[in-house]
């Protein structure tokens, strides 16, 4: 006897029901990922706006992040309300309040690297979290693809070494073959050496992240606790602030900060509350998670703009060059099992979509 035979609409190679039910979840995700794109590039500009304040004032960094820090966990406080509703388990406080040490070492390193390395590659090196799939195959038992990770691994490697070099810069990139006017002020090669410290706080920034996710799945629990998160934060980097501002005295960053201004504004609204709710909707709505490779190319476009309305040391070719190594990269080093899953479920999982579902091992960073 003879089984029916599958209808066109059941079949996932077919062009029925399956490209009908993708098609409506696309359109209406499209006023989210204006949102995610607006509110990714207000967070990269208030960097850049960061970024030129404290190189011409000398203030303290930590100085400046913690009188920052201070009213984002107010916001957040008051927003999230972590005291309300039903009482949170210590078994995910006490996870918070450790992570919000973490969050405060992410934040001083970030801002020393910012300072040492420039905006562009302060936020290319965020990246460097992926590196976290790397460890979690080795780690964890999945060698199936553990060579792509390692190739993914080499990858990013050699993106960030060129950052070091200078190839994203028009005074080192020996792919700026345009323009003959001169730069009224070109920038120092940076090195490997000073690049340790942003990597680290791209590293420490996604095991925040990991970390926070293995806390609480759930949407409205995760932003309690990300309250939580911050106000810990704040804590953690009190005395160190207190201790840069005193002892590093020629700033007296905390009396000028009375005074609000685009940057100290920039950073609270957009660098640290709106860019938490933006990043939560494109994991919850569009399964766009932080590191991975159409996250980067939001903050590549981002960043092409910003260089040039700041008038920065910039190639755009040996940028571009340096971003796609980088995406390469990641998309090996987060790369799962896709030959042994569906052609959707492999482009799902390559975006990440899948990271609530999958143990520890295998969320991307």
């Amino acid at each position: 006897m003879m089984s029916p035979r599958p209808s066109a609409s059941a079949s996932p190679e077919g062009g029925g029901g399956a490209s009908t039910s993708r098609s409506v979840p696309t359109a209406r995700s499209t006023p989210l990922q204006v949102i995610h794109i607006l509110g990714n590039f207000a967070r990269i500009w208030s960097v850049y706006s960061l970024y030129n304040y404290l190189s011409s004032s000398g203030d303290s960094i930590v100085g400046f992040i913690f009188s920052c820090l201070v009213p984002a966990s107010v916001i957040f406080l008051a927003l999230q309300k972590p005291w309300k509703g039903r009482p949170l388990p210590n078994s995910q406080v006490v996870p918070t309040v450790i992570n919000g040490g973490i969050l405060a070492l992410y934040f001083v390193l970030w801002g020393k690297g910012l300072l040492a390395c420039g905006p562009l590659v302060a936020l290319l090196a965020e990246y460097a979290g992926a590196v976290l799939g790397v460890l979690s195959a080795a780690l964890y038992g999945r060698k199936v693809n553990i060579w792509k990770k390692i190739a993914g691994l080499a990858a990013m490697l050699l993106a960030y070494y060129l950052l070091a070099n200078g190839w994203a810069t028009r005074t080192h990139s020996p792919l700026y073959s345009f323009g003959s006017e001169s730069l009224e002020k070109g920038t120092q090669v940076i090195g490997m050496k000073e690049m340790v410290v942003p990597l680290t706080a791209g590293i420490l920034s996604a095991l925040r992240r990991v970390l926070a996710r293995r806390v609480s799945l759930k949407n409205q629990l995760k932003r309690r606790l990300h309250a939580i998160n911050i106000a810990s934060a704040t804590c953690f980097l009190f005395p160190f602030a207190m201790w840069d501002t005193i002892l590093g005295s020629a700033s007296d960053s905390i009396v000028k900060l009375q005074f609000p201004s685009w940057t100290y504004l920039s950073t609270v609204l957009f660098g640290m509350v709106l860019i938490f709710y933006v990043d939560n909707i494109a994991e919850e709505k569009l399964h766009l998670v932080f590191s991975s490779p159409r996250h980067l190319t939001v903050s590549t476009g981002c960043i092409i703009v910003l260089e040039i309305l700041y008038k920065m040391d910039f190639s755009l070719l040996g940028f571009l060059l340096c971003s796609v190594i980088l995406g390469f990269g990641i998309f090996e080093a987060t790369s799962l099992e896709r030959s042994k899953k569906s052609p959707l479920e492999a482009h799902e999982l390559s975006n990440g979509s899948f990271h609530n579902q999958l143990p520890i091992s295998a969320l991307p960073s």
